[in-house]
């Protein structure tokens, strides 16, 4: 990937995480990253497809965290799979889920392709979850704990988040 298409999607995360995505030109965006708009649009057709490909990137990097915790964590797979889940909020996600706001922004048409991504990127958690072996209950049950655990760090400190997960992932 080219260096200005990696500061474009950088920039435009940022951006659309702090701010929401309607509210965000492309013009704004470019200036943060520090390129003309005509790059904007020789990597991006448009500005759906530009966030299209931050969701995709940011959901990467959400199962990469995940796998990284299953890996080197300690415990059951679930306990593994929240700390991967905590290292990710600690570090990228304490202003809430981003994949949730984006189809807040976009449903009001229900099939758009932003909407379908988020919907994806939820049912590929809890595919992860089934494949390392939680039954459908347990990967229900570990889904919506982690994101109340998103929802919380918005407003809670990060330890009681964290305390209150680990308790609660140890019964599943």
């Amino acid at each position: 990937m080219s260096t200005k298409k990696e500061d474009l999607l950088t920039a435009a995360e940022q951006l659309f995480y702090e701010h929401g995505f309607h509210a965000i030109g492309l013009k704004a965006i470019v200036q943060e990253a520090g390129v003309a708009l005509m790059t904007l649009y020789n990597h991006f057709t448009s500005k759906d497809d530009l966030i299209l490909e931050v969701l995709n990137r940011r959901s990467q990097v959400y199962m990469d965290y995940l796998e990284q915790g299953k890996q080197q964590g300690t415990g059951s797979v679930a306990e593994r799979l929240a700390a991967g889940h905590l290292n990710w909020l600690k570090q990228t996600a304490s202003n809430g889920c981003m994949f949730l706001r984006a189809k807040e922004e976009f449903m009001s048409v229900p099939d758009h392709p932003i909407v379908q991504l988020v919907t994806s990127h939820k049912e590929d958690t809890k595919r992860l979850f089934l494949s390392n072996g939680l039954t459908p209950a347990e990967a229900m049950r570990l889904s919506l704990l982690f994101e109340g655990a998103v929802s919380l760090a918005e407003i809670s400190p990060m330890d009681e988040v964290e305390d209150a997960l680990m308790a609660l992932v140890q019964k599943i």
